[in-house]
């Protein structure tokens, strides 16, 4: 994914609320969101390509979700793994804790950039691959965003999408705070001003088709938007929209996974 926002909140009745745009040249070929046939305990959409992806999620309460990080002094190595095979590998292994503390003490360097976001009802962890540091971190309680740098990293639509999941926690309250108005502002093709963008090194043109949280194009754009929401029991219930060429409107997909003591 390009773009997230998400609520993290243990101990409450739902301890995250996640949204996020997945952003991808549309020719590159993609499953839609469903039941993995390798593994019917995990849904996902799927990188046909790679053979990994960028958010699924597995009954009995476990989700995975990745971005890349774009920094083109960042090197890769060569040779290098699908970052995507990242979130495959997270659902799927025995020990979350040890995995993650393994790619943090150095696997993760096999890795080009990227951040990587796993969560139970209990616990969150960020994993950072950057030029500059490799770390792993239980993320605290409240409202966060992610794109394509570190964890919370100020890009002018990282800051509105969070923003926005900030008021509809407030507004909890009355009919569809969420997903609606997240949704709202995570479909918004609006490019920010030239004074806020970042330098990412990819030049001004890119820069500011980038800068929208909603990337509308004939080759490159927001393929996904996906949300979910994970309660304290580990129920999972999931939605994805997919988009094609000039945001054009493929599907909707929901799907709602058990949690572990559900048969």
């Amino acid at each position: 994914m390009c773009l997230i926002t998400f609520a993290w909140q243990p101990g409450s009745l739902t301890p995250l609320r996640l949204m996020g745009n997945r952003d991808e040249f549309h020719a590159r070929p993609t499953a839609p969101l469903d039941y993995w046939q390798d593994n019917t305990a995990i849904v996902g959409g799927r990188d046909l390509e790679a053979g990994g992806t960028w958010l699924a999620v597995k009954k009995g309460g476990i989700v995975a979700a990745l971005t890349n990080v774009r920094d083109p002094q960042l090197t890769t190595p060569p040779g290098a793994p699908s970052r995507g095979e990242l979130v495959s590998e997270a659902l799927q292994c025995d020990n979350i804790d040890e995995w993650l503390k393994a790619l943090s003490h150095g696997e993760a360097l096999r890795y080009a950039g990227f951040n990587l976001l796993v969560a139970t009802p209990q616990r969150l962890w960020h994993l950072h691959r950057g030029k500059e540091r490799l770390a792993l971190n239980q993320v605290a309680p409240g409202v966060h965003g992610l794109s394509n740098a570190d964890l919370n990293s100020p890009w002018p639509k990282l800051l509105h999408v969070r923003h926005t999941l900030e008021q509809s926690l407030v507004e909890e309250g009355q009919p569809h705070a969420w997903p609606s108005s997240t949704h709202s502002a995570m479909q918004n093709p609006q490019e920010a001003a030239i004074t806020e963008l970042p330098d990412t090194g990819v030049g001004l043109e890119l820069e500011r088709q980038l800068s929208a949280a909603f990337i509308v194009g004939e080759r490159y754009g927001t393929r996904a938007t996906s949300w979910l929401t994970l309660d304290h029991q580990g129920h999972i219930e999931i939605t994805e929209q997919r988009f094609g060429p000039l945001g054009r409107f493929e599907g909707e997909t929901t799907l709602a996974l058990p949690s572990a003591t559900t048969s």
